[in-house]
């Protein structure tokens, strides 16, 4: 791994200064890194960072001092702090986000690419005295328990305080890491400045600002040499680079890249992981996928219905999975085990309520990061579906006063639409037993779902993996009229990982075909697939289905089925509950109803073909062929009769 290739690239390179280290510190290369990295940025000073409770509480001290964050009612909220951003770095910015490969073909048509060497260039002119005036952080991470022969290791080097504040909460991050690392241990190096030097090129010093940031910015992945560079915002997972950078874009290229050397490799997806335990004591795990707006972080922490007494469900994460193949250590037999590599919640707070998610809610108790929520005039926090009833009167996210007759009057949101809260996972109501475990837990199966209010029935499963890859490959959900400026527009999120992977789409379709193809030649038996939607709609557009915690009734559906132990029915796009085989006690829900929502209309399906065709032509130079034949049979299916 080349950790220095833009460092090194700068003329002020002839000479780098010397930066102390602690002398638990026991990497050289390590140490020379951030050395180069210090030398180009020229922080006024450099700070490693051991994960203590003491330097948390100074570095938050020193941000409630400059303004970039408030502290909330002790009572109401034990040490936990509001920040507000600048109102221009409120989200990811996916056109400012790169896949720098060697190959442009090797991003692939759905990443945005850029000539390494070029962007290595570009990255120097913005890097060079980016951090003047500020503090360089060395933040040492592990994605995922340390020790896990599952988890990898990062190191962040940052001019921000608050990343500092909230990697502490989503990674496990500190001088443990660096006892883990020792002196020769591979890292993901990260470099990250919020772009905003207090000392210009003239010497002179300027003050700073409560959210410093540029409106240039640079979101930049190396996938062959694990390099994550991130320049101008200081906003989630722009700014934390062990979430979406390292966890899904760097990590899916390590997991498709270690196929070569063990015939496997491993998979890091977008999905929740979730444990279902029956009366009986049977415990299985599912890994689930969602694109945003799809429920994921309430399904994770899903409370069952009246009439599930004795089941139980666990929640392992809510938004990552790290997954590798390896021996059942009773049986012998190949399994997927997978882990939540990061170790808190970084949630999208509006929606999130009582009603919605009360796991999610006594979560955020304590020791919370809230960013961009409305700041109550008793001290605590609130946005929209955090309750019924709005706060008569409240700070906005801008800091502007805000009540129920101003929102409605001036079409103004108290809190940002993309409001996060950053908290620790082990504060979790519902957290899994095993969600730290080293080993990571067995993957029964796979569950992947959008948005459509029509066309894809409430739960499909796959009858085989080639079935259930294209069901995901080929999965979308409807665009809103505030999304989109139309509404109903099918958006095409394979995997919900469009955003986020670190390679061409048709070679991630490959890598799960064969990965599948390697655990069934090796004797193993793969997990299942299904394919669920909760949102299809009656002529008024209203959900036909409950949701929320009456999904309990399609993941007791699913593992009965993983015991041979309910029925179904066969269609073209797969196998479908009938509606005996799903526990109706305590929900008023006719067999009309349901019929409404596990209905195929073929006519549906042949324009729906029509969009996924859309989406193997963009992907033709690598599509997989299985996954045409796929295609094809289903296509076969749709013109027989009856």
């Amino acid at each position: 791994m080349n950790h220095s290739n833009i460092a090194q690239s700068a003329a002020l390179m002839a000479a780098p200064p010397a930066w102390s280290h602690p002398d638990w510190v026991r990497h050289p290369r390590l140490i020379d890194w951030v050395d180069q990295i210090a030398a180009l940025a020229q922080p006024e000073d450099v700070v490693w960072c051991d994960g203590s409770e003491a330097q948390n509480q100074a570095l938050c001290d020193q941000m409630v001092a400059s303004g970039t964050l408030r502290r909330l009612d002790p009572v109401k909220r034990p040490n936990s702090y509001l920040a507000w951003s600048d109102p221009s770095d409120v989200a990811r910015v996916e056109d400012r986000t790169f896949i720098c490969s060697q190959m442009r073909e090797d991003a692939g048509p759905t990443n945005h690419w850029v000539e390494p060497q070029e962007m290595r260039a570009t990255l120097s002119g913005l890097f060079e005295g980016c951090m003047r005036g500020r503090t360089l952080y060395v933040i040492p991470f592990s994605m995922g328990p340390l020790g896990s022969p599952i988890a990898q290791i990062g190191v962040e080097l940052s001019d921000s305080p608050y990343v500092v504040v909230n990697m502490r909460i989503m990674t496990r991050m500190g001088r443990a890491v660096l006892d883990q690392l020792g002196a020769d241990g591979a890292f993901v190096p990260c470099v990250h400045s919020v772009g905003m030097p207090l000392i210009d090129a003239q010497g002179e010093r300027h003050a700073d600002v409560a959210w410093p940031c540029n409106p240039t910015k640079y979101i930049v992945h190396f996938p062959e040499t694990r390099e994550i560079w991130s320049f101008g915002s200081g906003y989630g997972g722009n700014a934390l680079l062990g979430k979406k950078c390292f966890a899904l874009r760097i990590a899916s290229h390590m997991g498709r890249s270690a196929r070569e050397q063990d015939g496997m490799g491993w998979l890091a997806e977008h999905m929740l992981i979730l444990g279902v335990t029956s009366p009986q004591g049977e415990k299985k795990h599912i890994a689930a996928a969602f694109p945003s707006a799809c429920g994921k972080t309430n399904f994770a922490m899903l409370i069952p219905p009246a009439g599930f007494d004795g089941w139980k469900v666990t929640t392992i994460g809510d938004d990552i999975a790290w997954i590798r193949p390896r021996p059942d250590p009773v049986t012998g037999a190949m399994r997927l085990y997978a882990i939540n590599p990061e170790a808190g919640y970084f949630g999208v707070a509006p929606g999130t309520g009582v009603k919605t998610n009360p796991n999610a809610m006594a979560t955020l108790h304590a020791n919370v990061i809230f960013t961009n929520v409305a700041l109550t005039d008793d001290g605590d926090v609130w946005w929209e579906g955090m309750t019924e009833t709005p706060p008569a009167h409240c700070l906005d996210w801008t800091g502007q006063d805000w009540t129920p007759e101003l929102g409605r009057a001036q079409g103004r949101k108290a809190a940002h639409p993309n409001a996060r809260f950053t908290a620790p996972a082990s504060q979790c109501p519902s957290v899994d037993p095993a969600w730290d475990d080293p080993a990571g837990v067995a993957i029964d199966a796979f569950m992947f779902g959008g948005r459509r209010s029509t066309t894809v029935p409430l739960v499909t499963e796959a009858r085989d993996w080639t079935e259930g890859v294209y069901m995901a490959a080929t999965m979308g959900s409807e665009t809103t009229a505030a999304a989109a400026g139309q509404q109903g527009i099918v958006r095409r999120d394979p995997f919900a990982m469009l955003p986020f992977c670190g390679y061409h789409m048709g070679d991630y379709f490959a890598h799960w075909l064969a990965l599948g193809e390697a655990l069934q030649q090796s004797g193993a038996s793969v997990p299942h697939i299904f394919c669920v939607n909760w949102f299809r709609t009656d002529e008024q557009g209203r959900f036909v289905w409950p949701g929320f915690g009456d999904n309990m009734r399609v993941l007791r559906w699913m593992f009965d089925r993983l015991n041979g132990q309910s029925g179904g029915t066969e269609h073209l796009f797969g196998v479908t509950p009938r509606y005996e085989d799903l526990v109706w006690q305590g929900l008023d829900f006719g067999r009309d109803r349901f019929e409404r929502i596990t209905s195929i209309e073929r006519a549906q399906w042949q324009e729906e073909l029509k969009l996924h065709d859309e989406l193997f032509e963009r992907l033709a130079q690598r599509m997989p062929p299985a996954l045409r034949v796929a295609r094809d049979a289903l296509a076969e299916r749709l013109q027989r009769p009856g």
